[in-house]
């Protein structure tokens, strides 16, 4: 077993306090909270019950994390990752597993003081499905599925969640499922020779690089065209503005490489939740 001191490979982090932050994936994490956030601004819900949302979603989003790391260990360590603390052996696995329990306690109560509806649909289709990848579907033909209904669901996440709870528009859970499956092929592209060398095989590894590109351009384009359009039908000038900037990002999406593409993709996310809101 490594021994904490090659926490200061090239990329590991210096302290027990970062290691265990960066095994939770804060850059997804913090991503995926502001566009529930907003979209639950968007859906008319109370101030309190937003920071309900987000607090739900945010602590949600850090067992994802952990419990990927967790499972991943064994093959980050295979493959060399040093960005990795749990397979550089900057961090060991009881404090992460401690980490674990106190945010999935606090994600099941914050899910459920946000509302009983918005706190189901968070953990059973949201929660749920991304450990179901995590624990089972990474390696299918269905990697995609859970990315899909989490995605999909964060709009009635926000909008079932306080007083007046009501169902999202069908365009709102079709953008974001869109959105979601996009960001799956484009987080998988810079690990697919190490995933091969582990026998992790996704729909992205399945489908090869060259098909997996354009496909995951293809659908960040459409979750893009529904959020524009779905609201109106007629979006105003600025609109068509912010529908070029989504282009060039997903032409960046689709040319460049390393973790470029996928930040790329959270960028169009969250500009498609300001198409959103000031679409009112």
């Amino acid at each position: 077993m490594r021994t904490a001191t090659t926490a200061s490979a090239p990329g590991a982090p210096r302290s027990r306090a970062a290691a265990l932050l960066t095994a939770s994936h804060p850059g997804p994490a913090a991503a995926v909270t502001t566009v529930t956030a907003l979209l639950a601004v968007d859906a008319d819900r109370p101030a309190r019950t937003v920071v309900l949302v987000a607090a739900a979603v945010f602590t949600g989003q850090l067992t994802v994390g952990w419990v990927n790391d967790l499972v991943d260990a064994g093959r980050d360590r295979r493959v060399g990752r040093t960005d990795k603390p749990l397979a550089s052996g900057a961090l060991t696995a009881r404090p992460v597993v401690v980490a674990l329990a106190v945010a999935g306690l606090a994600c099941v109560v914050l899910s459920l003081a946000a509302g009983w509806r918005s706190g189901a649909v968070h953990l059973v289709l949201g929660v749920g499905s991304a450990q179901a990848y995590n624990l089972v579907l990474k390696a299918t033909w269905f990697s995609w599925l859970p990315y899909a209904v989490a995605f999909g669901t964060l709009p009635a996440v926000a909008s079932l969640a306080g007083p007046g709870p009501a169902w999202p528009p069908w365009w709102t859970t079709a953008a974001g499922a869109a959105l979601g499956v996009g960001a799956h092929v484009l987080n998988a592209l810079p690990d697919l020779a190490d995933d091969a060398r582990t026998g992790v095989r996704g729909l992205p590894h399945r489908l090869g690089e060259r098909a997996a590109r354009p496909l995951a351009a293809a659908l960040l384009l459409a979750a893009s065209l529904l959020a524009a359009l779905g609201p109106t039908g007629h979006p105003a000038a600025w609109v068509w503005g912010a529908l070029v900037l989504v282009v060039a990002l997903a032409a960046v999406a689709a040319t460049a490489r390393g973790r470029t593409p996928f930040r790329a993709a959270m960028a169009i996310a969250l500009l498609d939740v300001v198409l959103l809101v000031a679409a009112g």
